[in-house]
């Protein structure tokens, strides 16, 4: 299984802890102020990015949400497609808990279910879900393709599994703005605002490393996901990754 940059790119380099290990840590310092941040540093745009998303998605059943955080994702999918059910997967215990009293003070708890889980290790059985969406955190996976096949795994023939991440923008002028935002502005207003400057220089190290665009699509075409798809949104800052699962013979 390849091993990608991006997999060894960590929050905190001079801690011990695996990748895995610091994500969950850096996510439940700022899980009090993630919301707030993700508005302010986006200009509120990150909505329209997960209302595209979900239109990719189109389909409703039993959706998974992987690295779900406070649970922005489930929560629009529920309002967008009306899915039978949304569960949502996480491995920060102080985002899930931000998003269940979210969930709560929308009535949503018939609706959605947040748990602890591992995108590598998924415990749900094989052909669960009706489709997958994860909303920038396929960057955090400590095994990207590990974590790609647990998705294909669990994933129903026929299903659909859309990923919403940043990536780089290619237009000459943009990018350089766009690197001199992430280098210098987002760590600075996540130290001031969250306390956590890491958080927000670990955005702009793993944005870099990450192996975006027709690359990642390279990716979900190595692990088995078929009709694959990229669409790219706002000059090229974030990015909309499709895939679906065959369906073999017999079953359709």
């Amino acid at each position: 299984m390849a091993k990608y940059s991006h997999d060894r790119v960590v929050p905190f380099k001079d801690s011990e802890l695996g990748k895995k290990q610091q994500i969950a840590d850096m996510f439940d310092r700022i899980a009090a102020r993630y919301d707030f941040l993700n508005r302010f540093l986006s200009g509120g745009i990150d909505i329209y990015w997960r209302r595209r998303a979900i239109r990719e998605l189109g389909r409703g059943g039993h959706i998974l949400d992987v690295a779900t955080g406070t649970g922005d994702m489930a929560i629009m999918l529920t309002k967008y497609l009306s899915p039978v059910r949304v569960t949502g997967i996480d491995i920060s215990k102080g985002m899930l808990e931000i998003g269940r009293q979210k969930i709560a003070r929308l009535k949503l708890e018939d609706r959605v279910a947040l748990m602890e889980g591992d995108s590598e290790a998924i415990r749900f059985p094989d052909n669960h879900f009706d489709a997958i969406t994860v909303a920038f955190g396929v960057r955090n996976f400590e095994n990207l393709e590990k974590g790609l096949q647990e998705m294909l795994r669990v994933l129903k023939p026929g299903g659909r599994l859309v990923v919403l991440e940043f990536s780089q923008p290619k237009t000459p002028g943009i990018r350089q703005v766009y690197d001199l935002y992430l280098r210098l502005v987002a760590p600075r207003v996540g130290k001031m605002v969250s306390s956590s400057r890491e958080a927000y220089q670990y955005l702009n190290d793993s944005v870099r490393a990450f192996p975006e665009g027709e690359d990642l699509v390279r990716i979900l075409d190595k692990i088995g996901y078929v009709r694959t798809a990229l669409r790219r949104l706002s000059l090229g800052i974030c990015s909309i990754y499709i895939g679906e699962k065959t369906i073999s013979p017999g079953q359709g």
